[in-house]
This record gives structure tokens, sequence and C-alpha cells, in this order.
């Protein structure tokens, strides 16, 4: 007689653990240092002008503020961030290994 077999028709999942990776990035750098020079004077310009020009087309004026905020990719913060990550860009390496990261110099 033979015996029942103890095999599931099921097979049981084997739990595996993903390679942890390193949260995606949100960058603020610019492909170029002129460029990003260039949204600088552009988000700059348009807020001193949005503020400056009130006393003459009155509230008006304060729709130059959207086009601060698109050239500096947020508020003049995020533009000296974007400023600093575009200088440091090929310099730094930021390298994530089992859940610690470290930053080190390229070269």
């Amino acid at each position: 007689m033979t015996s029942p077999a103890t095999t599931s028709p099921h097979p049981t999942p084997t739990h595996t653990t993903a390679p942890r990776t390193a949260p995606p990035r949100v960058s603020f750098a610019s492909a170029s240092l002129p460029r990003h020079l260039v949204r600088g004077a552009v988000g700059f310009g348009s807020l001193i002008a949005a503020v400056a020009l009130i006393p003459v087309v009155g509230p008006l004026s304060l729709l130059l503020l959207p086009v601060a905020l698109l050239a500096f990719r947020g508020c003049p913060t995020c533009w000296i961030v974007g400023l600093l990550e575009t200088i440091s860009r090929g310099k730094l390496h930021r390298d994530c290994t089992d859940g610690a990261c470290k930053l080190t110099t390229a070269g």
C-alpha cells in the first residue's frame, strides 16, 4: 500500500527580502551652472519686479510671482540648494549600502 503524498498541490511561498535601495532623490540642480544662474536672474528679477511694480500697476504685478516660483523650482531656498547641487555635481558621490549612506569625493 502506498502512503498519500504529504506535499500540498500549492507550493508555500518563500519570503525573500528585496535589496534596499536609496530613496529617489529630488534634485534642484540644473544641467549647467550658466543655466542655473539664468534661472536665478529670472526668479529674483520677477520677485523684485512683482513687489516694485505694485505702486505702478497695482496687484496685477503679483502675477509675476508664479514666474518666480517656476524659475526657482519652488522657493528661493530651493534655488540655492540647486545652485549648491549644480556646483558639486560630479565632485561628490553618495553611496548607500546596508541601509547606511556615506558621501565621498569622486576621483
